[in-house]
């Protein structure tokens, strides 16, 4: 019966609760903007670490690496992008 019961599915749900619990804390508590950004993107990027490892099976895979890859490549392409209008636009360069 052990085998039936998806327990990596089940604390991934539940963990994924957490994090938004955790982004709903930002918007009801009462901080600064840089601390509510900060917990905001950590939790951001964790949650979407989370899908992509615990429901869409990334890691089960032949094709881990190349998936990985793409990931990590995505990631470095949105923060590139960031700083990139952040040092146009607000700091004019």
């Amino acid at each position: 019966m052990k085998e039936l019961f998806p327990a990596k599915q089940v604390l991934g749900f539940v963990f994924s609760l957490l994090l938004t619990v955790a982004a709903l804390a930002v918007y009801f508590i009462d901080m600064s903007n840089g601390a509510g950004i900060t917990i905001l993107v950590i939790t951001a990027f964790t949650q979407a670490l989370l899908q992509l490892v615990v429901f869409m099976h990334a890691g089960e895979t032949s094709d881990k690496k190349a998936i990985y890859t793409t990931v990590y490549f995505g990631v470095f392409i949105v923060i590139a992008s960031i700083f990139g209008t952040l040092i146009t636009m607000i700091w004019g360069y």
